[in-house]
């Protein structure tokens, strides 16, 4: 698997780089420690409207934890994450309440979060404040996990991906799904070469988001995981129950993901390659996940290149372009070129200080 190229600057590590250069302090990649005890790290959390904010902290504070998510409690975080969406207001109070029963210490501002910490999880439930929550963080130089999706809009996910190249910041973004064993075991070539898979995951709708990054995008993880970046044209059929996304790789090969809206809902496929047939589920939790988000605290490398996250994203917006065009076969570079021009744009009046995000209908109203 690919790793980001975000860990140096002129050939230095990027911790030296940033000492010599007097741009704060950051987090030692490869922190020396004594070989029982982990490196130790700060954890802060952005955003509590998400059920994952509970489960990844309780792992991250567990007293008896195991070595590979060991040493990175969660010690502060900002509650306010989602702006509008009714499942997200109503459990801030909720999950704000159990975090501080493990001794997370809730802050007013992400400014505040960041002097507290050493590391972020951005780990709002609504995409669409993502960028805006990112930026101080990347700016500061804090190693960041984005939990799904990445953004709300292509446009907005590739601008993260360019902000933290311009602010050499490591961050990644990634699905649980993506660390099923089996889904894990096809990508480490347990059936040799991969030359198709089809793959299913419960895909609701939520209508501020564009149709698969809501939900869909666990299983369309779970298909980029086994097939690999490379896909070149989508097309979608949708009906109100379902749909079917099938793309078309390099090679020919041939990757299809259904979203779940109807009947039994799970997750789950099959992977087809030169050695076997394989199963890429069932779904095996989030403590994988959290141990590769602590592994990439520690040595700042990325466990997903940036430009495969991309990828996904551009799959997922070409198959609403093939919705919104009556089914037919979309390319993902056509929409991935738009979406940089768009961003392009953003990114540039980020660093003149030039971009103003939407009003928080929240504070407008107080």
């Amino acid at each position: 698997m690919r790793n980001a190229t975000f860990g140096r600057r002129n050939g230095r590590p990027l911790l030296l780089s940033l000492l010599l250069g007097g741009l704060g302090a950051t987090v030692p990649a490869d922190s020396e420690a004594p070989a029982d005890r982990p490196p130790q790290f700060r954890a802060g959390m952005i955003g509590l409207d998400t059920s994952h904010v509970v489960a990844f902290s309780e792992v991250l504070n567990d007293p008896n934890a195991k070595p590979d998510v060991a040493g990175c409690p969660v010690v502060a975080a900002y509650p306010k994450g989602t702006r509008d969406i009714p499942s997200g207001l109503e459990r801030v109070e909720g999950y704000t309440e159990q975090l501080k029963k493990m001794g997370v210490e809730i802050v007013g501002s992400i400014d505040a979060l960041i002097e507290r910490v050493d590391v972020v999880l951005l780990m709002t439930v609504d995409g669409r404040p993502h960028l805006e929550q990112a930026i101080p963080v990347l700016r500061a130089r804090k190693p960041l996990f984005i939990d799904k999706p990445l953004a709300g809009s292509l446009v907005d996910a590739v601008a993260i991906v360019e902000l933290a190249k311009r602010y050499e910041t490591p961050f990644f973004s990634s699905s649980s799904l993506r660390y099923s064993e089996n889904a894990q075991a096809v990508r480490g070539g347990k059936i040799g070469d991969v030359l198709g898979a089809d793959v299913y995951s419960p895909c609701p709708i939520e209508p501020h988001h564009p149709d698969l990054f809501w939900y869909g995008i666990h299983g369309v993880e779970m298909l980029y995981t086994v097939m690999g970046p490379g896909c070149r044209t989508v097309a979608r059929a949708h009906t109100e129950g379902a749909d079917l996304v099938t793309g078309v790789w390099a090679g020919d090969r041939i990757g299809t993901f259904r979203g779940l809206r109807a009947g039994t809902h799970d997750y789950g496929g099959t992977a087809f390659g030169t050695k076997g047939i394989h199963p890429t589920g069932p779904y095996s939790g989030y403590r994988p996940l959290v141990a590769e988000i602590v592994r990439f605290f520690r040595t700042h490398k990325p466990p997903v290149d940036p430009e495969e996250t991309l990828e996904i994203f551009a799959f997922m917006e070409a198959a609403d372009e093939s919705k919104r065009r009556g089914g037919i076969s979309v390319a993902l570079e056509a929409v991935l070129e738009e979406a940089r021009k768009k961003a392009r744009r953003i990114v540039e009046a980020i660093l003149a200080g030039e971009w103003k995000p939407a009003p928080d209908p929240r504070e407008t109203k107080e």
